[in-house]
């Protein structure tokens, strides 16, 4: 009766999202920004539904011995580089008959699916190549994971360590490049609000020296610093609406001049901080936050769950550009949960409710500045 009871209300609580979304993306879109350029040039007409890209629809090639599954939520991407990209999702469901899907996977269904018992944790760490053949695979790892929300590569660190951020086991993870576990923080499976717990850790973020940010936001509501050696600095953030408090901080950034950017998903805003934590500003009305970037170029790239759409912010936060369209079609956002580029300019994204990893292509002959760019800013 208990698994019912919440499987149906997932599929409540999507269905009134759906009724949002398309709400909210009507008013975006008639209000005019997704249309224009700011600042930086003017746009005849639209952005098309995917924006200064193309999308490869045949990326990634099936996985082998999948037939009959689909994947779950798929929560992170990184690409390290084009013939490395890492992908990490929930684990496999069954898939499902045509005539309940909605998109690729059909969501309402799927979201179902997660209280079903033949669930199965494969394929949770992928690594894909340019031509989304799957490279490797973390198998024995399948087990330690309970909730991946995030992968992230230091993009100062010669030695390209793997972090995953576990929001259901409270811990971040440390690993090689090529799968070794080296460190731990937070105790797994416990949650905390102190020195070595976490509550729901969702992101992370590295300074050029090292150092890194956590924010701690499904339970907890700060960002915690760390030193490189994984040492505990000092936090800040309680919950609530003010400034320094946060109401599920999801995803955290940092730019080139050591600022550290938070989203604040539940308050719909994005704040700033200075390297030691202290408040400098914030950026109202940003609908639903999931994920933000800061970009080599001096930008700020925000996936908004709410209006489907890609949003590029100059750093004081004005709204430079933005596209993304709504559904399950090729091409079509819903829930992206994560997003990378790689040195060839491609842009990945992870999309939580329509269960895929999306890989477009840099259209040729536009403008360079409408393009999401390096993000080798943390």
């Amino acid at each position: 009766m208990t698994r019912q009871i919440w499987t149906n209300a997932v599929v409540l609580w999507l269905g009134i999202s759906v009724i949002a979304s398309a709400q909210y993306v009507s008013e975006f879109n008639t209000q005019g920004p997704s249309a224009r350029a700011i600042g930086e040039g003017e746009l005849k007409g639209g952005t098309g539904e995917t924006g200064p890209y193309e999308v490869d629809a045949a990326w990634p090639q099936p996985l082998p011995n999948h037939e009959g599954w689909t994947w779950g939520r798929t929560a992170g991407v990184w690409a390290e580089s084009p013939d490395r990209v890492f992908v990490f999702q929930s684990g496999e469901l069954p898939a499902l008959p045509a005539d309940q899907r909605i998109g690729r996977h059909g969501v309402p269904g799927r979201a179902a699916a997660y209280a079903a018992k033949d669930n199965r944790k494969e394929h949770l760490l992928m690594i894909f190549d340019r031509h989304g053949r799957l490279v490797d695979s973390w198998e024995q790892h399948n087990d330690l994971f309970q909730s991946p929300h995030s992968v992230k590569i230091n993009p100062h660190d010669p030695e390209r360590h793997v972090w995953i951020i576990d929001n259901g086991a409270h811990v971040v993870r440390k690993f090689t490049n090529d799968g070794k576990l080296v460190m731990t923080l937070g105790e797994p499976g416990v949650s905390g609000l102190d020195a070595t717990h976490f509550g729901g850790p969702t992101d992370i973020a590295f300074l050029p020296n090292g150092n890194f940010y956590i924010s701690d936001g499904y339970g907890n509501s700060r960002v915690v610093n760390y030193s490189k050696d994984g040492k505990y600095l000092m936090d800040w953030g309680t919950w609530g609406a003010g400034p320094s408090q946060f109401n599920q901080p999801h995803s955290i950034t940092i730019d080139g001049q050591g600022r550290v950017y938070v989203a604040d998903r539940a308050n719909s805003r994005i704040q700033v901080f200075d390297s030691r934590g202290q408040y400098l500003d914030e950026w109202p009305n940003i609908r639903f936050p999931l994920h933000i970037r800061a970009s080599a170029d001096g930008h700020l790239w925000v996936a908004d769950m709410l209006t489907h759409q890609m949003l590029k912010y100059n750093l004081e936060g004005r709204l430079i550009y933005s596209w993304g369209v709504f559904g399950g079609q090729p091409g079509h956002l819903w829930g992206v949960h994560g997003f990378s580029t790689d040195a060839e300019g491609n842009f990945y994204v992870a999309e939580v409710f329509n269960g895929r990893v999306q890989k477009f292509k840099p259209k040729k002959g536009l403008e360079a500045w409408k393009f999401v760019g390096s993000l080798t800013v943390s």
